[in-house]
This record gives structure tokens, C-alpha cells and sequence, in this order.
């Protein structure tokens, strides 16, 4: 972020590193195939204001959800993807050729 002219305490930044944090851990914790690694690219569109996060992952069956699960408010966990979708513009996944799927997230800057 830092290269394309945002530095790191900005809160675009800032954003941006918790969206990758969170699918991150996503693909580590549910898109976990043995012998596989997870792969990250972040593509910056200057003319739309955007900066697209996608996390790769080598499990195919496991997709995320369509809309954000609820969870419970004590709960240690399961607030990733509302996190994600209160601070991208969209959010989704598609399949990975020739295997796994990409969780992609795009975020205003």
C-alpha cells in the first residue's frame, strides 16, 4: 500500500490489511488442504478508487457463504466476514482452475 502512495497508518491501509488479515485466516482455517499453500494478490485500480484482495486457496468444497453469518455476540470467533463486508464495496469468491477457490474482497481507498 505504502508503494501506490498510502502509508501504513492510514485508514485505508489499515483497512485493507485487516481484509487480507481476515481472509488470511480464512484459507488457513477452513481452506486448508495438506502439501497446499494459500496465495494472496492485491490488484489497485486508481480510476475506480479500489484496491482488490484476493486469497486463493486450494479447497474447493469449502465456500464462504453468500451473506455474513450471525454469531454469537460472547463468541471467540465468526466475525471475520462481517468485518470484511462492513468495509468492502463488495466481496465474494469464485472457483480456482484447476482447483480451490479465491476469496476477493474490493476496498475503497
Amino acid at each position: 500500500m505504502e508503494e501506490w502512495g498510502y502509508p501504513s497508518q492510514s485508514d485505508a491501509s489499515c483497512a485493507v490489511a485487516l481484509v487480507v488479515a481476515e481472509l488470511a485466516a480464512n484459507a488457513v482455517r477452513h481452506g486448508r488442504v495438506p502439501g497446499r499453500d494459500f496465495g494472496l494478490r492485491l490488484a489497485l485500480d486508481r480510476a475506480a478508487g479500489l484496491v482488490r484482495v484476493e486469497v486463493a486457496d486450494a479447497a474447493t468444497a469449502k465456500r464462504p457463504p453468500a451473506a455474513p453469518p450471525s454469531s454469537a455476540p460472547e463468541g471467540e470467533s465468526g466475525r471475520g466476514l462481517l468485518l470484511v463486508d462492513a468495509l468492502a464495496v463488495r466481496w465474494g469468491s469464485a472457483p480456482r482452475h484447476p482447483l480451490g477457490k479465491t476469496v476477493w474482497a474490493e476496498m475503497p481507498v
